[in-house]
């Protein structure tokens, strides 16, 4: 590729702004250079929206934005702007709200048209190329964008003043006065338990997402109301799950979602939020079960990303993508006859029908022309192995591994982004303190020191959002400061270090100070100088990532214990308050929010450890599934022993980890 061929976001870092360098559409990067050109010519914005492993964003570009004729439309009439929607979720969640208001559905690509002033009057997400399904091409769609332009316009800005400020009012949060109490936790578990599907696990029917926060909140709720139904819905899920084909059998970690409702046909791309949420919830059904095929799952998940999604210095990689040579899962499926061409015909006698392996396949990619035929996706359709045979599938999938390593891998997104790498620090936290292997507690300091060298700027206080190929960002957002302070938490209650404790204080402080809205309660997406945005926004929707606004609550709520500081639990109550008419009416959108709730209707037990050589201990105090709990470091000298406190009491310190285990799961 010339340097002539390639557009303006050849100067971007941001992996999903290089893959269109080199369309012909003349591509802005969000920000004042293209407003400028928009209000000087008066032209209308075409804003896209995607990621870098996005399936249909991809499948877009390469039937519109790589033609000429419809590139040129677009250069003539529109001034068109790229958004990398991980780098700036706070863009996104505005305009993904315009479209699914103006639309009533939502997704990526995600397309909306703006006046100069960045108002938006129409949206969709993907368009097709010709007419399909009664559905207008995205040529058509553009040529009425410009009828309407150059014969209504006033008409056109009328009507996006009059959205905006309804968008607005629809996004604006007030504080209710409805009670928050535990019949709210309870109301939510019948709720979420009514969603249940017993066949196959999960909540809800196709697609299933993961989505591990509604999975957790249901299994403090088990421990809190002493419900062996739902703690079995969970453990069903995590088991099922982690048959299916979303789970890689092979390599581990998890893809963003299941097409079906059996788990087996995942949406291939991985995600690093969906794992570090999931490496999580292994670990919370690990603790609840005793079952070490959970602990298993959580192992194979930091497997899969200390080995392929880890930079040399200790940040976390975003994701990795569905499609590879331009086929969704051709990285990840098989045919019989290869198997069986790898494989010795023991190897093949076992692993075939314990993959599901058929000479028929089960997966066809119904969004490709040409799709690649007798495709498996490998699932775990029967376990039921001998010691003989087990060994058999060891050997097989060692060699399937290594054969699937020589493919052509599926294309890495390799920016590294603080909030989503919070979420990593956090669960490597935990599998340390849980498991007890050093290479994650090793792995964990040096994210949080890459975290600090690379995003942190500690004279100010500031944390940025995104670190790539040597630079960093200019933006700040909720998700990155609540989730890295968060998990340095984490990692202070598994190490007892100090400054883990000091560091997570100065994120919240600083949090607070940017995004906290103190009059009314809650926190912004964005800061207060965020100049680029034409609406400042509290996201209290817990979807496939937990909200700033759920991870700011718990986390401050565990550091207002930690440190006693009321400031932090008031700001954290407030922020609870301004929620409760979603957490009462509508709990399905804030799973993780109901977490901090019941963290907030608990006096959480204090684990005090105190002594020398006490990683014995300190183990014994994690080995229990005990969620409302914090852990601090006492005096450092003297015999290792644990002090159990609850409100103003204490309990007598003890050695034995019978006893801690024992004190940690007691019932008040």
């Amino acid at each position: 590729m010339t340097m002539q061929s390639v557009n303006r976001l050849a100067r971007e870092k941001s992996p999903y702004l290089l893959q269109h360098r080199g369309n012909p559409v003349d591509w802005f990067p969000w920000g004042q250079e293209a407003f400028a050109k928009a209000r000087a010519e008066n032209k209308p914005v075409f804003l896209s929206i995607g990621y870098s492993t996005c399936h249909w964003c991809h499948v877009m570009e390469r039937e519109s934005f790589e033609d000429n004729n419809l590139a040129a439309f677009l250069n003539e009439h529109f001034v068109s702007i790229k958004v990398d929607r991980e780098e700036r979720p706070d863009v996104d969640k505005i305009y993904m709200t315009a479209v699914q208001s103006l639309t009533g559905q939502g997704g990526w690509p995600l397309n909306c048209f703006l006046t100069p002033d960045l108002k938006p009057f129409y949206g969709g997400t993907y368009f097709p190329p010709e007419n399909r399904h009664g559905r207008a091409s995205f040529l058509q769609v553009l040529r009425q964008i410009v009828n309407v332009w150059q014969t209504r316009r006033d008409h056109v800005l009328e009507t996006a003043r009059d959205f905006h400020d309804k968008l607005g009012q629809f996004l604006e949060q007030r504080p209710s006065d409805l009670a928050l109490n535990p019949d709210v936790i309870a109301n939510a578990a019948a709720i979420f338990k009514g969603e249940y599907d017993p066949q196959h696990g999960g909540f809800g029917g196709a697609p299933k997402f993961p989505r591990p926060a509604q999975p957790a909140f249901l299994l403090r709720y088990a421990a809190r109301a002493n419900d062996d139904e739902a703690k079995q819905m969970v453990l069903r899920t995590c088991d099922r799950m982690a048959a299916g084909g979303i789970n890689d059998q092979l390599g581990g970690g998890f893809a963003r979602y299941a097409v079906d409702e059996r788990w087996l046909v995942p949406h291939f791309e991985k995600m690093l939020y969906d794992n570090a949420q999931l490496v999580n919830l292994y670990l919370d059904a690990y603790l609840v079960s005793g079952d070490p095929r959970h602990a298993r799952v959580a192992r194979d998940i930091l497997g899969y990303v200390l080995r392929d999604m880890t930079h040399p210095d200790g940040g976390f990689y975003s994701a990795e993508d569905a499609d590879s040579e331009g086929k969704e899962g051709k990285f990840y499926c098989w045919t019989q006859p290869e198997m069986r061409q790898l494989l010795t015909p023991g190897e093949f006698a076992v692993a075939a029908p314990y993959f599901g392996i058929t000479e028929e396949g089960n997966f066809v990619d119904h969004s490709d022309p040409n799709p690649l035929p007798n495709q498996n996706v490998l699932s775990v359709v029967d376990d039921s192995l001998s010691s003989g045979k087990q060994t058999l599938l060891d050997a097989a999938k060692v060699k399937m591994l290594a054969a699937r390593s020589r493919r052509v891998r599926p294309h890495l997104d390799d920016k590294i982004l603080a909030s989503w790498n919070g979420m990593m620090l956090g669960a490597l936290a935990r599998a340390y303190a849980v498991l007890g292997d050093d290479s994650y507690r090793a792995a964990a300091e040096r994210n949080l020191r890459f975290l600090k060298d690379k995003l942190w700027d500690r004279a100010a206080a500031t944390l940025y959002h995104r670190w790539r190929d040597g630079e960093r960002d200019h933006v700040q957002l909720l998700t990155a400061y609540a989730n890295v302070a968060a998990g340095a938490i984490d990692l202070y209650e598994a190490t007892l270090a100090p400054a883990h404790l000091e560091f997570a204080i100065r994120v919240a402080d600083s949090m607070i100070a940017r995004f906290y809205d103190a009059e009314r309660g809650g926190f912004y997406n964005s800061a207060v100088d965020a100049g680029d945005l034409i609406l400042r926004v509290k996201e209290d929707y817990d979807g496939a990532e937990p909200s700033g606004n759920s991870v700011a609550v718990l986390a401050l709520l565990k550091l207002s214990a930690m440190a006693e500081r009321a400031d932090f639990r008031e700001a954290a109550e407030k922020t609870l308050r301004l929620f409760s008419g979603r957490l009462r009416q509508l709990p399905q959108a804030a799973p993780m929010l109901l977490q901090a709730l019941d963290f907030a209707l608990t006096e959480p037990r204090r684990a005090v450890i105190a002594g020398e050589n006490s990683s014995a201990l300190l183990r014994a105090v994690h080995s229990v599934f005990q969620p409302n709990k914090i852990v601090l470091a006492g005096e450092s000298k003297g015999p290792a022993s644990v002090s159990i406190c609850t409100g103003s009491a204490c309990l007598p310190p003890t050695s034995d980890p019978g006893k801690i285990r024992q004190l940690m799961l007691a019932q008040d």
